[in-house]
């Protein structure tokens, strides 16, 4: 962490010159090459995503979340309607261009222009969504336009045992800052939160390679890709959390 000296001999942090707050994200619609992010709309999403949530017969996408699983169509539009409305968390639905489904639910959240920090969170991929280029574009357009907005640092947080979470913050380049114990209860258990971040003077070497993973020539005819995306980073912290965490599986 870089420090410099205050008048009176006393560590303080890097001067952040001319600071001004970003503007908070819209509602505009986020456009890739392979999805669309665009608000979450009742009327507009609720069906395609209560059928695609629906091919998880086994209900595991709801465990580590606040909310769900849906037992109808109503009850997931009555909870839809309600979630849309806020502007923090300022939820999306995210499209497959292919095919104009919604497929999956992405948020702005802890969104704190004072201090430049804002958090991508809320996720809920269905398996339609789940391991494709969709859901790695879908994460790079919100990442893209929260620091093209201004913001200086943007999170991601978890469950501690929620290990495809944990993974994927890896993957696309999140690094692991601290464990945070009993943090909450979600349906009647606890929970040890994971926080990660990605700082903006750390996105443009991230951003380039996120753009060449995305590139069409990575994918073959049957779009898979031909090199894999893995911006993990050394996080020592996270490292040595390991053995406990995973102590914690196997006991769940």
């Amino acid at each position: 962490m870089d420090s410099f000296l205050n008048h009176l001999g006393q560590p303080v942090g890097f001067p952040v010159d001319n600071w001004q707050a970003p503007d908070p994200p819209s509602r505009a619609p986020l456009l890739g090459r392979y999805c669309r992010i665009e608000p979450l709309d009742t009327g507009r999403h609720a069906v395609d995503l209560f059928f695609a949530y629906g091919l998880d017969s086994e209900g595991r996408l709801w465990t580590y979340l606040p909310y769900g699983p849906f037992e109808t169509l109503k009850d997931f539009s009555l909870w839809m309607e309600e979630v849309s409305k806020p502007s923090d968390p300022l939820y999306f639905a995210i499209m497959d261009s292919a095919t104009g489904k919604a497929t999956g639910i992405a948020a702005f959240l802890r969104i704190d222009p004072k201090n430049g920090s804002i958090e991508v969170g809320c996720l809920c991929f269905s398996p339609l969504l789940q391991r494709t280029a969709i859901a790695t574009e879908a994460m790079f357009l919100m990442m893209e336009y929260a620091f093209s907005l201004g913001f200086r640092r943007c999170e991601w947080k978890c469950n501690a045992l929620n290990a495809p979470s944990r993974a994927a913050a890896e993957r696309l380049g999140f690094i692991f800052e601290g464990f945070f114990r009993q943090a909450t209860v979600v349906k009647g258990h606890n929970r040890d939160t994971e926080w990660y971040s990605i700082l903006d003077c750390e996105w443009p070497d991230l951003r380039v390679k996120f753009l060449k993973w995305l590139d069409p020539e990575n994918f073959d005819s049957f779009g898979q890709q031909k090199n894999r995306l893995n911006l993990r980073r050394n996080s020592p912290e996270r490292d040595s959390n390991i053995d406990r965490i995973d102590r914690q599986e196997e006991k769940a």
